[in-house]
């Protein structure tokens, strides 16, 4: 007799819309997660220009995928095409993970949750600590939000442009418990004496840029921790400088796992391998 079983020859698709995208390392993760957890899914990114982001949200709907996720620069302009947004994603003004459910689109934001995972993965305590923020996008927003409501001590906001960077301090004055304040980075930035941990929540040093962020390097301390955000490549020039100066570093690969992990429970409902996912990335950049 043959075989009459029904077969599905349809694989579940999800996509990272960005600009520039080619050098996101994220489908390999996800690739990765996708085979350990026995799912035919595919993952790919996809090049979408500003103008075009509306039509590419749709597009979810339209082929009926699982998701997608945002990157540079499409973080906040995002929100306005969803159908619904998660209440922390609304409180940090931004969305990195959209997810499809009986038809319409969910926002979420996994950036700032990924990045404290990070922390704390590496023993870096939250709690009191001062942090000094480089960058007031969509990622810095979501960094600084979940940083104040794990208890840090004071937030210190450095950006090129005024009105994002105190709308950013006036955010987490007003929905935060943390202590908060503006920069205008319109100088090599000087790190205060006290400063805790470091951050580069800017695109400066995204492969293929080889720039690193405008500060007085000698201002950092050996007991300071710095960190980057940006996975690709790990090493930037910014975490380099700051490794000679005796820093402890992090780069954004802990923090990218730790997303993808919370994006796959998102679309799939299950626990993600961040083990395998965590290997299957640092191979690629060996």
């Amino acid at each position: 007799m043959p075989d009459t079983k029904e077969k599905c020859y349809r694989k579940e698709f999800i996509t990272v819309f960005g600009s520039p995208v080619d050098e996101n390392p994220t489908v390999v993760i996800m690739d990765a997660a996708f085979k350990a957890l026995g799912l035919d899914w595919i993952y790919n990114a996809f090049e979408v220009y500003p103008q075009d982001l509306e039509t590419a949200v749709q597009s979810i709907k339209a082929l009926h995928m699982k998701g997608a996720n945002c990157t540079i620069p499409h973080k906040v302009a995002v929100m306005k095409y969803l159908d619904h947004i998660s209440d922390a994603a609304s409180i940090i003004g931004a969305v990195n993970t959209v997810y499809l459910k009986d038809g319409e689109t969910y926002g979420e934001n996994s950036d700032g949750k990924g990045f404290t995972k990070a922390l704390e993965e590496d023993q870096i305590p939250i709690t009191g600590k001062n942090y000094v923020l480089l960058g007031a996008g969509g990622a810095a927003k979501a960094i600084a939000v979940e940083l104040a409501l794990a208890g840090a001590g004071r937030i210190t906001v450095v950006n090129r442009s005024r009105g994002r960077g105190e709308e950013l301090v006036e955010l987490l004055l007003s929905k935060t418990p943390v202590k908060a304040d503006f920069v205008l980075w319109d100088h090599s930035y000087e790190l205060p004496a006290d400063t805790d941990v470091l951050i580069n929540s800017t695109s400066i040093g995204l492969y293929p840029d080889t720039s690193s962020p405008d500060l007085v390097y000698d201002s950092l301390r050996p007991q300071m921790v710095v960190c980057d955000v940006i996975p690709n490549p790990p090493q930037t020039p910014f975490l380099t400088e700051a490794q000679n100066r005796g820093c402890h570093t992090l780069n954004g690969c802990a923090m990218l796992v730790n997303q993808g992990a919370i994006n796959i429970k998102l679309w799939t409902g299950l626990d993600a391998p961040r083990d395998i996912m965590k290997a299957a990335l640092l191979k690629e950049f060996q």
